[in-house]
């Protein structure tokens, strides 16, 4: 059984797999942001914190 939850930039369907951990990326196949899932119970997903380099510091 496939589940969906809606993008929060877009509000486009982003298809999620059945073994979906909390903390996992996911990507919206419409706007390609990357998601971060927050809550399983209800699904709940966020977008991701960008990734800034620490450039060694």
């Amino acid at each position: 059984m496939s589940k969906f939850v809606n993008c929060v930039v877009c509000e486009g369907k982003v298809k999620v797999s059945d073994e979906l951990m909390e903390g996992e990326i996911i990507t919206c196949p419409d706007c390609g942001s990357e998601l971060e899932v927050i809550s399983l119970d209800p699904l709940t997903v966020a977008e991701a914190p960008e990734v800034q380099e620490d450039w060694g510091e």
